[in-house]
């Protein structure tokens, strides 16, 4: 069993949609040169990697197979989408208390192999299960990333890119807190190329920015729990997350995401995970960055805080 990191090799941790998504998301970036998937149905990774790799003559070379827990050892990235599903008008904190007992598991099979890369969690609810993989793992805050609300973000700037007629690239905006219900649009820091959001709404469109705002709001929110009704799961958007987060880390990008990380006092907020936007490199989180929020978005962030803060307190980590 090798213990020397690999800078081109990625672990991923369950095989569902969210997994098998994500492995062939990644198998077309190029950013791995080798790939284990990793499930308690072996036979499930084992299908998996086979119909992947079958792309490999389109794609760029890539050893993908099937693994085991050892192949974490020398792995720079160990991505976990292992969890029970979240199902139709289930919320998200509604999965906390199964995931929970399926990370204790996965984190103890994780220490033993003396890990020493980053682990990105990517099940639900993401912010509680970063704060425990933190807790569980005991490695440092910087190499334990959440996908945090790295896609609510991408989510929202694409209706606002609709909405407006412009491309979603140029519109810089967050969401932050919890990947959840109690998720905030940074809406006071918006802007489209340097032009303040509502200043650009007005050029490009009539109405009322106020209402603009609550209709935007409302479709970010509910736009996982409209994709779930109709085709019962979402994996094609959080896999490009997915994607997004390991070339910043692959290519030590010094890029800026709002992942979800450990609070350290920001705030006033402390002994919480929710996301705000990090500088992720090679190393993980280089520098965590407070946001620039007005009052009632602080205000808003520490009501995210509170919540997740509260279903923490319940849970059982011995």
């Amino acid at each position: 069993m090798k213990s020397e990191v690999n800078d081109r090799k990625v672990a991923i941790i369950g095989c569902g949609f969210v997994g098998a998504t994500t492995a062939f998301a990644l198998m077309e970036s190029g950013i791995f040169s080798e790939m284990a998937l990793i499930d308690v149905d072996h036979d499930r990774a084992e299908g998996e990697a086979l119909d992947i790799s079958h792309g490999l003559a389109f794609a760029s070379p890539m050893d993908i197979h099937a693994g085991t827990y050892d192949d974490v050892a020398n792995a720079s990235v160990v991505i976990i989408t292992a969890g029970a599903a979240q199902k139709p008008g289930e919320t998200r904190m509604d999965l906390v208390n199964k995931n929970v007992g399926i990370f204790k598991g996965i984190i103890s099979e994780i220490k033993k192999r003396k890990f020493k890369g980053i682990i990105l969690v990517v099940s639900n609810p993401v912010d509680v299960l970063t704060h425990v993989t933190l807790k569980l793992s005991g490695l440092p805050e910087s190499r334990v990333i959440g996908s945090g609300t790295v896609l609510d973000t991408g989510r929202l700037k694409q209706i606002i890119s609709g909405r407006l007629g412009v491309d979603p690239r140029n519109v810089h905006v967050r969401i932050l807190g919890e990947h959840g219900d109690s998720e905030l649009i940074a809406w006071s820091s918006a802007h489209v190329a340097g032009i303040p959001l509502e200043d650009f709404f007005n050029m490009r469109s009539d109405g009322s920015y106020e209402e603009f705002r609550l209709e935007v709001s409302d479709e970010v929110r509910n736009s996982a729990y409209e994709i779930i009704s109709k085709k019962k799961a979402t994996y094609f958007g959080i896999a490009m997350a997915i994607k997004r987060i390991c070339e910043c880390i692959v290519r030590d990008e010094k890029s800026v995401l709002s992942v979800s990380n450990s609070m350290q006092g920001e705030y006033g907020i402390e002994g919480v995970a929710l996301s705000t936007p990090c500088v992720l490199g090679r190393d993980g989180i280089e520098v965590r960055m407070p946001p620039s929020l007005n009052y009632l978005e602080q205000q808003q962030l520490k009501d995210s805080a509170s919540q997740l803060k509260a279903v923490i307190a319940g849970l059982d980590l011995s």
